[in-house]
């Protein structure tokens, strides 16, 4: 057995993944545009079925805010694994958009969505696992702490 694959990647680390979210409104989950699969924006869904909600710099700290971006990650596998299929089918994270709900004097959102870029390392690899990024702070729907889109290569 292989740890290079990101199906087996995600066993030896012991991931568990929630449910993946209906999509709220009217987009597809997830999109395959010649040998890119893009996923629409992802909120934190926790194990039980429920979002991980909250504001940086008031409700949560930069820890919390890492936390519901790394759960994002973990909800994000779960929406390729249903709506697309195989993991090991992705070769490279290409781009992330991080958005964080916080406080305007808020100021560390990189450090939030580190939450998500340090999960898609550990299960794509240090250099497949890290692509481009942006990490912005907003209002988001629902009082969700964290949203992130992403594109991926795939093979």
């Amino acid at each position: 057995m292989s740890d290079n694959k990101p199906s087996e990647r995600i066993k030896a680390l012991g991931l568990t993944l929630p449910p993946a979210p209906p999509p709220a409104g009217l987009y597809k989950p997830v999109l395959v545009i010649d040998n890119f699969l893009y996923v629409s924006g992802q909120g934190p869904v926790n194990t039980d079925g429920t979002l991980f909600k909250g504001r940086v710099g008031d409700t949560l700290d930069l820890d919390g805010g890492k936390r519901a971006a790394r759960q994002v990650g973990l909800t994000m596998l779960s929406t390729i694994t249903t709506h697309f299929g195989d993991v090991d089918r992705i070769k490279r994270i290409v781009k992330t958009l991080g958005m964080v709900n916080c406080t305007p004097e808020f100021g560390d959102h990189p450090l939030v969505i580190n939450g998500f870029s340090e999960l898609m390392a550990d299960v794509f690899g240090s250099d497949n696992g890290v692509g481009v990024r942006s990490a912005v702070g907003m209002m988001l729907p629902g009082g969700i702490a964290v949203e992130i889109e992403a594109m991926f290569e795939l093979y």
